[in-house]
Protein backbone atom coordinates (compact mmCIF):
# COMPACT_ATOMS: atom_id res chain seq x y z
CA UNK A 1 0.00 0.00 0.00
CA UNK A 2 1.60 3.32 -1.01
CA UNK A 3 -0.80 5.98 0.95
CA UNK A 4 0.70 8.67 -1.02
CA UNK A 5 -1.83 11.96 -0.80
CA UNK A 6 -2.07 14.71 -3.49
CA UNK A 7 -3.69 17.96 -2.12
CA UNK A 8 -4.62 19.14 -5.26
CA UNK A 9 -2.45 22.23 -5.34
CA UNK A 10 -0.96 23.68 -8.72
CA UNK A 11 1.91 24.44 -7.48
CA UNK A 12 4.68 22.75 -4.37
CA UNK A 13 4.20 25.65 -2.14
CA UNK A 14 2.16 28.62 -0.93
CA UNK A 15 3.10 31.77 -3.03
CA UNK A 16 5.48 34.50 -1.65
CA UNK A 17 2.46 36.99 -1.93
CA UNK A 18 0.85 35.27 1.05
CA UNK A 19 -1.91 33.84 -0.53
CA UNK A 20 -2.79 30.18 -1.68
CA UNK A 21 -2.02 28.76 -4.72
CA UNK A 22 -5.00 25.56 -4.08
CA UNK A 23 -7.27 25.42 -7.20
CA UNK A 24 -9.59 23.84 -4.18
CA UNK A 25 -9.49 21.57 -1.20
CA UNK A 26 -9.41 18.32 -3.12
CA UNK A 27 -7.34 15.10 -1.54
CA UNK A 28 -6.71 12.08 -3.70
CA UNK A 29 -5.40 9.51 -2.11
CA UNK A 30 -4.12 6.26 -4.55
CA UNK A 31 -4.69 3.89 -1.85
CA UNK A 32 -7.28 4.23 1.45
CA UNK A 33 -5.27 3.56 4.79
CA UNK A 34 -6.80 0.51 6.72
CA UNK A 35 -8.18 1.35 9.66
CA UNK A 36 -5.55 1.55 12.70
CA UNK A 37 -4.44 2.56 16.42
CA UNK A 38 -1.73 5.03 14.35
CA UNK A 39 -2.03 8.37 12.91
CA UNK A 40 -0.52 7.31 10.01
CA UNK A 41 -0.92 2.93 9.26
CA UNK A 42 0.99 1.42 7.07
CA UNK A 43 1.10 -2.39 7.09
CA UNK A 44 4.12 -3.82 8.22
CA UNK A 45 6.35 -0.13 8.11
CA UNK A 46 7.48 0.45 11.76
CA UNK A 47 6.34 4.73 12.59
CA UNK A 48 9.18 6.74 13.40
CA UNK A 49 9.90 6.76 17.03
CA UNK A 50 9.46 9.57 18.91
CA UNK A 51 13.11 11.42 19.49
CA UNK A 52 14.74 14.36 20.97
CA UNK A 53 17.57 16.18 18.80
CA UNK A 54 20.03 19.04 20.70
CA UNK A 55 20.24 21.69 19.41
CA UNK A 56 24.02 22.53 19.19
CA UNK A 57 24.51 18.88 17.49
CA UNK A 58 21.66 20.35 14.78
CA UNK A 59 23.62 24.00 13.85
CA UNK A 60 27.02 22.13 13.49
CA UNK A 61 24.98 19.74 10.74
CA UNK A 62 23.86 22.47 9.03
CA UNK A 63 25.42 23.64 5.25
CA UNK A 64 27.90 26.44 4.97
CA UNK A 65 25.25 29.03 2.93
CA UNK A 66 21.45 28.79 2.75
CA UNK A 67 19.53 30.21 0.37
CA UNK A 68 15.94 31.74 1.19
CA UNK A 69 12.83 33.60 0.30
CA UNK A 70 10.62 35.81 2.03
CA UNK A 71 6.84 35.12 2.37
CA UNK A 72 4.86 38.36 2.77
CA UNK A 73 1.42 37.98 5.06
CA UNK A 74 -0.79 40.56 5.40
CA UNK A 75 -2.23 40.50 8.50
CA UNK A 76 -6.00 41.49 6.96
CA UNK A 77 -5.13 45.12 7.04
CA UNK A 78 -3.13 45.53 10.25
CA UNK A 79 0.38 45.48 8.56
CA UNK A 80 2.15 42.57 7.63
CA UNK A 81 4.80 39.95 8.81
CA UNK A 82 7.40 39.24 6.28
CA UNK A 83 8.80 35.39 7.13
CA UNK A 84 11.74 34.17 5.59
CA UNK A 85 12.23 30.44 4.32
CA UNK A 86 14.54 27.99 3.10
CA UNK A 87 14.26 27.44 -0.61
CA UNK A 88 13.38 23.66 -1.61
CA UNK A 89 15.98 23.94 -4.47
CA UNK A 90 18.72 24.95 -1.83
CA UNK A 91 17.94 21.77 0.08
CA UNK A 92 18.28 19.34 -2.99
CA UNK A 93 20.96 20.89 -3.92
CA UNK A 94 22.31 20.21 -0.43
CA UNK A 95 21.60 16.85 -0.53
CA UNK A 96 22.57 15.75 -3.97
CA UNK A 97 25.82 17.61 -2.40
CA UNK A 98 26.06 15.25 0.26
CA UNK A 99 25.05 12.03 -2.12
CA UNK A 100 22.26 11.49 0.66
CA UNK A 101 19.52 10.51 -1.50
CA UNK A 102 18.85 13.61 -3.16
CA UNK A 103 16.68 12.21 -5.87
CA UNK A 104 14.68 10.22 -3.98
CA UNK A 105 14.13 11.98 -0.77
CA UNK A 106 10.39 11.90 0.63
CA UNK A 107 8.96 14.93 0.36
CA UNK A 108 10.51 16.25 -2.10
CA UNK A 109 8.95 14.47 -5.19
CA UNK A 110 5.72 15.18 -6.24
CA UNK A 111 3.47 14.01 -3.60
CA UNK A 112 2.69 16.25 -0.63
CA UNK A 113 2.21 13.42 1.91
CA UNK A 114 3.49 9.88 1.50
CA UNK A 115 1.68 8.03 4.36
CA UNK A 116 4.06 6.86 7.54
CA UNK A 117 7.06 8.20 5.19
CA UNK A 118 6.58 11.92 4.94
CA UNK A 119 3.75 14.16 6.61
CA UNK A 120 4.03 16.94 4.13
CA UNK A 121 6.90 19.45 6.26
CA UNK A 122 8.79 20.87 3.15
CA UNK A 123 5.85 22.66 2.24
CA UNK A 124 3.95 25.71 3.88
CA UNK A 125 0.00 24.97 4.20
CA UNK A 126 -2.66 27.40 4.14
CA UNK A 127 -3.84 27.02 7.57
CA UNK A 128 -0.58 27.99 8.75
CA UNK A 129 -0.97 31.31 7.27
CA UNK A 130 -4.39 31.24 8.48
CA UNK A 131 -2.61 30.83 12.20
CA UNK A 132 -0.52 33.50 12.05
CA UNK A 133 -3.10 36.03 10.88
CA UNK A 134 -4.87 35.09 14.34
CA UNK A 135 -2.07 35.06 16.78
CA UNK A 136 -0.88 38.40 15.54
CA UNK A 137 -4.65 39.40 17.45
CA UNK A 138 -2.98 38.68 20.65
CA UNK A 139 0.64 38.51 20.06
CA UNK A 140 0.98 40.82 23.45
CA UNK A 141 1.41 37.89 25.93
CA UNK A 142 5.11 37.61 24.54
CA UNK A 143 5.85 40.64 26.61
CA UNK A 144 4.62 39.24 29.75
CA UNK A 145 7.52 39.34 32.09
CA UNK A 146 5.33 37.31 35.20
CA UNK A 147 4.53 34.48 32.59
CA UNK A 148 7.18 31.63 31.23
CA UNK A 149 5.28 31.38 27.77
CA UNK A 150 5.68 28.27 25.89
CA UNK A 151 4.80 27.58 22.51
CA UNK A 152 4.17 24.11 21.16
CA UNK A 153 4.09 23.97 17.27
CA UNK A 154 3.04 20.20 16.26
CA UNK A 155 3.85 18.83 12.80
CA UNK A 156 5.37 22.40 12.48
CA UNK A 157 7.12 21.44 9.11
CA UNK A 158 8.55 25.07 7.73
CA UNK A 159 6.86 26.89 11.17
CA UNK A 160 5.78 29.61 10.18
CA UNK A 161 3.47 30.06 13.46
CA UNK A 162 6.34 29.85 15.45
CA UNK A 163 8.58 32.22 13.38
CA UNK A 164 6.11 34.73 13.29
CA UNK A 165 5.83 34.23 17.39
CA UNK A 166 9.80 34.07 17.39
CA UNK A 167 9.75 37.24 15.18
CA UNK A 168 7.84 39.13 17.33
CA UNK A 169 8.99 38.18 20.63
CA UNK A 170 12.63 39.94 19.49
CA UNK A 171 10.58 43.25 19.07
CA UNK A 172 8.09 42.87 21.87
CA UNK A 173 10.17 41.56 25.10
CA UNK A 174 12.96 43.46 27.15
CA UNK A 175 16.46 41.46 26.80
CA UNK A 176 16.70 42.17 30.63
CA UNK A 177 13.51 41.66 31.86
CA UNK A 178 11.71 39.03 29.65
CA UNK A 179 10.47 35.89 31.71
CA UNK A 180 11.95 32.65 29.20
CA UNK A 181 10.58 31.78 26.29
CA UNK A 182 10.54 27.80 25.10
CA UNK A 183 9.47 26.99 21.67
CA UNK A 184 8.97 23.43 21.24
CA UNK A 185 9.05 22.46 17.51
CA UNK A 186 7.96 18.88 16.38
CA UNK A 187 7.53 17.09 13.29
CA UNK A 188 7.20 13.54 11.97
CA UNK A 189 10.38 13.91 10.13
CA UNK A 190 13.92 14.68 11.65
CA UNK A 191 15.27 15.85 8.13
CA UNK A 192 12.07 18.42 8.45
CA UNK A 193 13.37 19.94 11.36
CA UNK A 194 17.11 19.91 9.95
CA UNK A 195 16.88 20.91 6.66
CA UNK A 196 13.85 23.60 6.64
CA UNK A 197 12.56 24.32 10.77
CA UNK A 198 15.95 24.88 12.30
CA UNK A 199 17.38 26.75 8.91
CA UNK A 200 14.20 28.89 8.84
CA UNK A 201 15.00 30.34 12.92
CA UNK A 202 18.40 30.83 11.96
CA UNK A 203 17.11 33.04 9.06
CA UNK A 204 14.66 34.88 10.80
CA UNK A 205 17.13 35.93 13.66
CA UNK A 206 19.73 37.22 11.48
CA UNK A 207 17.51 38.76 9.06
CA UNK A 208 15.96 40.62 12.66
CA UNK A 209 19.45 41.98 13.93
CA UNK A 210 20.70 42.41 10.46
CA UNK A 211 21.23 46.53 10.82
CA UNK A 212 23.15 46.27 14.31
CA UNK A 213 25.41 43.77 13.39
CA UNK A 214 28.51 43.97 11.19
CA UNK A 215 29.04 40.40 11.48
CA UNK A 216 25.41 39.34 10.19
CA UNK A 217 25.59 42.04 7.18
CA UNK A 218 28.62 40.63 6.11
CA UNK A 219 26.88 37.40 6.16
CA UNK A 220 24.67 38.34 3.44
CA UNK A 221 27.04 38.71 1.17
CA UNK A 222 24.90 37.60 -2.15
CA UNK A 223 21.15 38.57 -2.48
CA UNK A 224 18.88 35.82 -0.93
CA UNK A 225 21.31 33.87 0.64
CA UNK A 226 22.81 33.49 4.02
CA UNK A 227 26.47 32.41 5.02
CA UNK A 228 26.34 30.06 8.43
CA UNK A 229 29.95 30.64 9.25
CA UNK A 230 31.12 29.37 12.63
CA UNK A 231 30.45 32.93 14.14
CA UNK A 232 27.23 33.22 12.77
CA UNK A 233 26.10 29.72 14.34
CA UNK A 234 28.19 31.31 17.70
CA UNK A 235 26.33 34.61 17.52
CA UNK A 236 23.02 33.18 16.88
CA UNK A 237 23.36 30.66 20.19
CA UNK A 238 24.73 33.02 22.17
CA UNK A 239 21.59 35.19 21.37
CA UNK A 240 19.04 32.59 22.35
CA UNK A 241 21.18 32.02 25.86
CA UNK A 242 21.14 35.46 26.55
CA UNK A 243 17.25 36.41 25.46
CA UNK A 244 16.44 33.46 27.29
CA UNK A 245 14.57 31.50 24.93
CA UNK A 246 14.93 28.01 24.34
CA UNK A 247 14.44 26.19 20.97
CA UNK A 248 13.61 22.28 21.56
CA UNK A 249 13.08 19.90 18.37
CA UNK A 250 11.48 16.23 18.49
CA UNK A 251 10.55 14.10 15.96
CA UNK A 252 8.57 11.11 15.33
CA UNK A 253 4.87 9.32 15.45
CA UNK A 254 2.41 11.20 18.06
CA UNK A 255 2.53 8.17 20.87
CA UNK A 256 2.86 8.11 24.98
CA UNK A 257 6.75 8.35 24.11
CA UNK A 258 6.27 11.24 22.49
CA UNK A 259 4.32 12.82 24.96
CA UNK A 260 6.56 12.67 27.53
CA UNK A 261 9.53 13.70 25.84
CA UNK A 262 7.40 16.74 25.84
CA UNK A 263 6.45 17.19 29.09
CA UNK A 264 9.94 16.12 30.18
CA UNK A 265 11.34 19.28 27.72
CA UNK A 266 10.47 22.16 30.81
CA UNK A 267 11.42 25.84 30.70
CA UNK A 268 12.55 26.63 34.49
CA UNK A 269 11.26 29.36 35.84
CA UNK A 270 13.51 31.95 36.32
CA UNK A 271 12.57 35.13 38.80
CA UNK A 272 9.40 35.40 40.32
CA UNK A 273 6.92 33.86 37.56
CA UNK A 274 3.68 33.31 38.77
CA UNK A 275 3.19 30.19 36.36
CA UNK A 276 3.23 28.98 32.66
CA UNK A 277 1.11 29.58 29.44
CA UNK A 278 1.37 26.52 27.11
CA UNK A 279 0.06 27.25 23.64
CA UNK A 280 -0.21 24.51 21.20
CA UNK A 281 -0.38 25.22 17.71
CA UNK A 282 -1.14 22.63 14.78
CA UNK A 283 -2.03 23.21 11.43
CA UNK A 284 -3.20 20.97 8.62
CA UNK A 285 -2.93 18.08 11.06
CA UNK A 286 -5.73 16.92 11.02
CA UNK A 287 -6.42 15.65 6.70
CA UNK A 288 -7.60 12.14 7.83
CA UNK A 289 -9.66 10.55 10.41
CA UNK A 290 -6.28 8.26 11.57
CA UNK A 291 -4.18 11.75 12.28
CA UNK A 292 -7.24 13.51 13.96
CA UNK A 293 -7.52 10.99 16.62
CA UNK A 294 -3.87 10.86 17.42
CA UNK A 295 -3.63 14.53 17.01
CA UNK A 296 -6.50 15.18 19.58
CA UNK A 297 -5.34 12.57 22.32
CA UNK A 298 -1.84 14.66 21.49
CA UNK A 299 -3.11 17.89 22.34
CA UNK A 300 -5.64 16.71 25.26
CA UNK A 301 -2.84 14.66 27.41
CA UNK A 302 -0.48 17.91 26.74
CA UNK A 303 -3.24 20.17 28.06
CA UNK A 304 -4.22 17.96 30.77
CA UNK A 305 -0.96 17.65 32.29
CA UNK A 306 -0.71 21.72 32.27
CA UNK A 307 -3.56 21.99 34.16
CA UNK A 308 -2.75 19.55 36.63
CA UNK A 309 0.50 21.99 37.28
CA UNK A 310 -1.82 24.73 37.85
CA UNK A 311 -1.13 26.46 34.08
CA UNK A 312 -2.94 28.11 31.26
CA UNK A 313 -2.99 26.44 28.72
CA UNK A 314 -4.49 26.60 25.00
CA UNK A 315 -4.44 24.92 21.65
CA UNK A 316 -4.90 26.88 18.32
CA UNK A 317 -5.89 24.57 15.62
CA UNK A 318 -6.05 25.41 11.91
CA UNK A 319 -7.58 23.56 8.92
CA UNK A 320 -9.58 22.66 6.27
CA UNK A 321 -13.35 22.07 6.89
CA UNK A 322 -13.19 19.16 4.43
CA UNK A 323 -10.20 16.91 3.02
CA UNK A 324 -11.99 15.36 0.08
CA UNK A 325 -11.32 11.80 -0.76
CA UNK A 326 -9.18 10.88 2.70
CA UNK A 327 -12.05 11.92 5.32
CA UNK A 328 -10.52 14.64 7.26
CA UNK A 329 -12.02 17.75 8.64
CA UNK A 330 -11.97 20.67 10.73
CA UNK A 331 -15.98 20.19 12.01
CA UNK A 332 -15.18 16.24 13.21
CA UNK A 333 -12.21 17.66 15.02
CA UNK A 334 -14.75 20.22 16.91
CA UNK A 335 -16.95 17.33 17.89
CA UNK A 336 -14.47 15.19 19.33
CA UNK A 337 -12.77 18.06 21.22
CA UNK A 338 -16.75 19.14 22.56
CA UNK A 339 -17.62 15.06 23.31
CA UNK A 340 -14.35 15.19 25.08
CA UNK A 341 -14.84 17.72 27.64
CA UNK A 342 -12.98 20.58 25.52
CA UNK A 343 -14.54 24.37 25.24
CA UNK A 344 -13.92 25.07 21.83
CA UNK A 345 -14.36 28.75 20.19
CA UNK A 346 -14.16 29.40 16.30
CA UNK A 347 -11.79 32.40 15.29
CA UNK A 348 -11.80 32.34 12.31
CA UNK A 349 -13.42 31.05 8.81
CA UNK A 350 -12.00 31.14 5.34
CA UNK A 351 -15.08 31.00 3.42
CA UNK A 352 -14.00 31.59 -0.17
CA UNK A 353 -11.67 28.98 -2.23
CA UNK A 354 -10.39 26.67 0.04
CA UNK A 355 -13.18 26.73 3.12
CA UNK A 356 -10.82 27.17 6.40
CA UNK A 357 -10.81 27.63 9.77
CA UNK A 358 -9.33 28.61 12.93
CA UNK A 359 -10.36 27.06 16.61
CA UNK A 360 -9.29 27.14 19.88
CA UNK A 361 -9.69 24.51 22.34
CA UNK A 362 -9.20 24.56 26.27
CA UNK A 363 -10.31 22.34 28.96
CA UNK A 364 -12.86 23.62 31.66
Amino acid sequence: MSGQFSFGFSGDDIEDDGQSNSAGPQVSASTQPQASASAFPVPGKPLLPATSHDLHHMLSQLPSKIAYGILDIDLDGAGNIQLPRRELWDVRVQLMAEDDGGDTEPGLGNHDVKTGVYEGGFKSWESSVDLVKVLSLSKSFLSDIDTVPRLIELGCGTALPSLALFQWSLSLRAPEKSSALSIVLADYNPTVLQLVTLPNFVLSWALHQRAGSPLLENAFSSEGELDLTPEVLKAFDEFLTARKISLSFFSGAWSTEFIRLLNSDKTPKIGNNSGQRTIILGAETIYSPFALSAFTQTIFSLLEEEKAQGNAAEALVGAKKLYFGVGGSLDDFVTKTREMGANVEELREEAEGVRRGVVRCSLP
